[in-house]
C-alpha cells in the first residue's frame, strides 16, 4: 500500500507534518529543510519531483530497478544513494532497497518498492521525534539517522545467522545421517549476497567520509564514520561465517566418508564370513552329494550303512575342521583375522 509522509524541519521549532507534496515543496523554499518519506510510491509520483525538486530522471528509474546494487551518484543539486535493509528468517535472506536523495534543503527517502510487505523505515519517525535532536541540524544529520537505522537492523540478521550456524553444527555432530547439507548451501548463497551488498555500502560510506558528497558537512562526518565502522564489522562477520560454513561442510564430508567407510568395512567383514562358510562347506557339499547318491547302497552296500555313514559323517566333520583352521592360518598370515 502506497504511503507518503512529509515533514518540515524549520530553522527554529520542532518538526511538523505536511499533508501534500505541493505543500512540502513550498515549505522547502521557506527555510529549513523538508523530508519526503515515500513508501511504495508510483513512478508518476516520483517523476513529479524531477521538475519540482530537480532530481534526475535516471535516478527515478533506478528506484524501480530490482537489479541495482548499493551506489552513490552525484548530480548538480542532489546526491543519489541506494542502500539496503536486511531481514533474515528461516534460512531465507530478504533484501529491501532504500533510495535516498539529499540536497541543500531536502532529504527524500524511497522504500518498499522491492519489499515483501515490510517497510524498512517503519516507526523511524518516532525515533526522530522522541530523541534525535540532531535531525534538526540539517538533511545530512537526518540522513545519518536513516542510514544508522538501516544498519542497526542488520544486527538482528547477523545474530539469526550465527544462531543457525550453531544449530547446524550441533545437528551435524549429533547425527550426520539426518543432517541436511542444503541449509549450509543456502547459508553460503545468503552470505555471498551479504558480502556483495556490504562491500558496496562500505564504499558509499568511504566516499561520504572523505567529503565527496557536497551536501554532507564536515561536522556530520564523525557520525558517518560510526556507520562505516559497523559496516566494516559486518563485512568481517560475513567472512567469518563463510569460513565457519566451509568448515562445517568439510566436517560433514569427512564424517560422511567415515560413516561410509565403516559401512563398507562392515559389509566386507560380512562377505568374508560368508566366503569362509561357503569355502568350508563346498567340499562337504561335494562329498555329501556323491556319498548320498542312490541312498546308502553306493558307498558300501545296504548291509554296512549303519557303520559306513557315521564314519562318513565323522570324516566330513574332520575335513571341515581342517579346512577351517587352514583358512584361519592363511588369514593370520595376511594379517586379517575373522
Amino acid at each position: 500500500m502506497s504511503e507518503s509522509k512529509f515533514y518540515h524541519f524549520p530553522l527554529s521549532g520542532s518538526m511538523y507534518g505536511i499533508n501534500t507534496l505541493e505543500e512540502a515543496v513550498t515549505a522547502a523554499q521557506e527555510g529549513g529543510f523538508v523530508w519526503f518519506n515515500f513508501y511504495q510510491p508510483s513512478k508518476e509520483t516520483l517523476s513529479k519531483l524531477v521538475d519540482k525538486i530537480g532530481i534526475h530522471p535516471l535516478s527515478v528509474e533506478d528506484c524501480f530497478d530490482e537489479e541495482q546494487v548499493p551506489k552513490i551518484e552525484y548530480f548538480t543539486n542532489n546526491t543519489f544513494i541506494i542502500f539496503n535493509s536486511f531481514s533474515y528468517s528461516k534460512n531465507e535472506l530478504f533484501i529491501d532497497e532504500v533510495n535516498l536523495f539529499i540536497g541543500k534543503n531536502f532529504l527524500i527517502t524511497v522504500s518498499g518498492n522491492h519489499s515483501e510487505g515490510r517497510n524498512p523505515l517503519d516507526n523511524i519517525e518516532e525515533k526522530i521525534e522522541n530523541g534525535s535532536s540532531n535531525a534538526k541540524a540539517g538533511p545530512d544529520f537526518l540522513m545519518h539517522i536513516v542510514l544508522d537505522w538501516l544498519v542497526d537492523e542488520k544486527y538482528k540478521s547477523f545474530d539469526d545467522m550465527e544462531e543457525e550456524l550453531e544449530i547446524a553444527e550441533e545437528s551435524l555432530l549429533e547425527d550426520v545421517e539426518k543432517f541436511q547439507p542444503m541449509q549450509l548451501i543456502h547459508m553460503r548463497k545468503n552470505l555471498m549476497k551479504l558480502r556483495k551488498t556490504l562491500y558496496h555500502e562500505r564504499e558509499i560510506l568511504v566516499k561520504i567520509c572523505r567529503l565527496d558528497c557536497p551536501f554532507v558537512t564536515e561536522k556530520a562526518i564523525v557520525h558517518f564514520r560510526d556507520i562505516y565502522d559497523h559496516l566494516a564489522k559486518f563485512f568481517e562477520l560475513t567472512e567469518t561465517y563463510r569460513e565457519i560454513e566451509t568448515s562445517l561442510m568439510e566436517l560433514y564430508t569427512s564424517l560422511l566418508n567415515n560413516l561410509m567407510t565403516k559401512m563398507s568395512n562392515d559389509t566386507n567383514t560380512s562377505v568374508r564370513r560368508l566366503t569362509l562358510i561357503a569355502t568350508i562347506f563346498m567340499p562337504l557339499t561335494l562329498l555329501a552329494s556323491i556319498g548320498g547318491m542312490s541312498e546308502w547302497s553306493m558307498m558300501t552296500g545296504p548291509d554296512n550303512w549303519k557303520v559306513s555313514y557315521p564314519i562318513f559323517i565323522v570324516g566330513m566333520v574332520i575335513i571341515a575342521v581342517v579346512n577351517y583352521y587352514f583358512i584361519r592360518r592363511m588369514e593370520k598370515k595376511n594379517g586379517k583375522i575373522l
